[in-house]
């Protein structure tokens, strides 16, 4: 006789719908009076934050070429010496004055994000690995249409020494296709437009 199972079952996924950032950043979109700031919207550095200043500028973009505008971003690094501000960080305490990790609504009129954080410093592949991942920044990113957030990574066009003996990237199959894990530093300014489908479709991972 076949025994009923009273598992839990999964909740039916659903699209984030247009309201993401609205509820998530509402002082971004002049809702007062729900938190005093967004949450993830504090500064990732201030004056005494070690390492080498950047601003990260980016959109997220559909299969047409047309920029979200209702779209949210989070990013996630490493500090300039490559510890996390994490409870599972182990090698050592992270920069106190680096929060790691932040949060930005894209812009409704252009659709642009930005954050103002520093360069991270190279972190192990894994526990006890002695191979070094490149400098890089995790992103996450949710938007109207998308029923689980997406994950990728941004990579610097200025590390390519590095790059090419990533451990991550090594495990990339289709190689023209590692571009679109590569930010172009320009200056201060590193520009990482991330591409939802199309020719230019950004890797994604599964984390």
């Amino acid at each position: 006789m076949v025994q009923p199972l009273n598992y839990l079952k999964e909740t039916p996924s659903q699209t984030a719908g247009p309201y993401v950032h609205i509820g998530c950043t509402p002082n971004f979109c002049d809702i007062q009076g729900v938190f005093p700031t967004d949450l993830g919207a504090g500064p990732l550095v201030n004056d005494k934050t070690r390492g080498e200043r950047i601003t990260i500028r980016g959109r997220v973009i559909d299969g047409t070429g047309t920029p979200l505008r209702d779209a949210m971003v989070e990013i996630w690094q490493a500090d300039s010496e490559g510890l996390y501000n994490s409870p599972a960080e182990t090698r050592g305490p992270a920069d106190p004055n680096f929060a790691g990790w932040a949060r930005c609504p894209s812009d409704m009129t252009t659709g642009e994000f930005a954050f103002q954080t520093i360069k991270p410093g190279r972190a192990p592949f894994r526990e006890n690995d002695p191979r070094l991942m490149a400098p890089h920044v995790l992103f996450w990113i949710v938007a109207r249409g998308i029923n689980i957030g997406l994950q990728t990574r941004m990579y610097f066009s200025d590390e390519e020494a590095a790059n090419a003996e990533d451990p991550m990237l090594m495990r990339i199959e289709h190689r023209v296709r590692v571009p679109t894990l590569i930010g172009n530093r320009e200056g201060d300014v590193v520009i990482f437009d991330i591409h939802l489908q199309g020719d230019k479709e950004t890797i994604f991972f599964d984390m």
